[in-house]
C-alpha cells in the first residue's frame, strides 16, 4: 500500500519570497499596461537628445534639399540646388561624428536648458507679481535701503532744512 504524504507547509521565508515575486510580477504587469496606455494616448516616447538632434538635422536637410528657388530662375536653379545639397551634406558630416561620440552631452545640455528655463520663468513670475501688486509692495522689497525705493535716483535723500 502506498501512503501519500501531505506536502510540507512552506516556511515563512519561502512564503515571503513567493509573495514578493507575485508582487513584483503584478507591479511589472501594471507598469507595462500603463506604458501601453500612455503610448496609445500620447504616441511613442521621445528619444534621447542626441536622437532628437539627429532627426532635426535630417528634417532640415530634407527641407533645404527639396527647396525650389523661384528667385534664381530656370538657369541657375539646378546649380543652386546642387550647392545647397553639398552644404547640407557637409553640415551633416560635421554634426554626425559629434553626436556619435558624445550622445550623453546632448542629454546634459537639454537638462541644463530646462533648468535655465525654469530659473528664468521663476524670475519673470516674481517680477510680474511685483508689478501687478502695486508700488506699495515695491518699497517693502528693500527695507534696509536708505532711500526705501523713493524717487528714481540712486542717491540718498538729503534734508536741506
Amino acid at each position: 500500500m502506498s501512503e501519500e504524504r501531505p506536502a510540507p507547509e512552506p516556511s515563512e521565508e519561502e512564503q515571503r519570497a513567493t509573495d514578493a515575486d507575485a508582487w513584483a510580477a503584478a507591479c511589472a504587469e501594471d507598469l507595462d499596461a500603463e506604458k501601453a496606455r500612455r503610448r496609445a494616448e500620447h504616441g511613442p516616447p521621445q528619444g534621447s537628445a542626441a536622437e532628437e538632434l539627429r532627426r532635426f538635422v535630417d528634417s532640415v536637410a530634407d527641407k533645404l534639399s527639396g527647396l525650389q528657388s523661384p528667385l534664381l530662375g530656370a538657369v541657375a536653379g539646378p546649380a543652386a540646388q546642387q550647392v545647397v545639397r553639398q552644404v547640407v551634406q557637409q553640415a551633416k558630416a560635421a554634426v554626425e561624428p559629434v553626436i556619435e561620440r558624445n550622445p550623453e552631452v546632448f542629454d546634459h545640455l537639454a537638462a541644463a536648458g530646462t533648468e535655465l528655463l525654469a530659473a528664468y520663468r521663476s524670475a519673470v513670475q516674481a517680477q510680474e507679481r511685483r508689478w501687478t501688486t502695486g508700488a506699495a509692495d515695491l518699497k517693502d522689497d528693500w527695507p534696509d535701503r536708505p532711500d526705501r525705493g523713493e524717487g528714481t535716483g540712486s542717491g540718498e535723500r538729503i534734508d536741506l532744512d
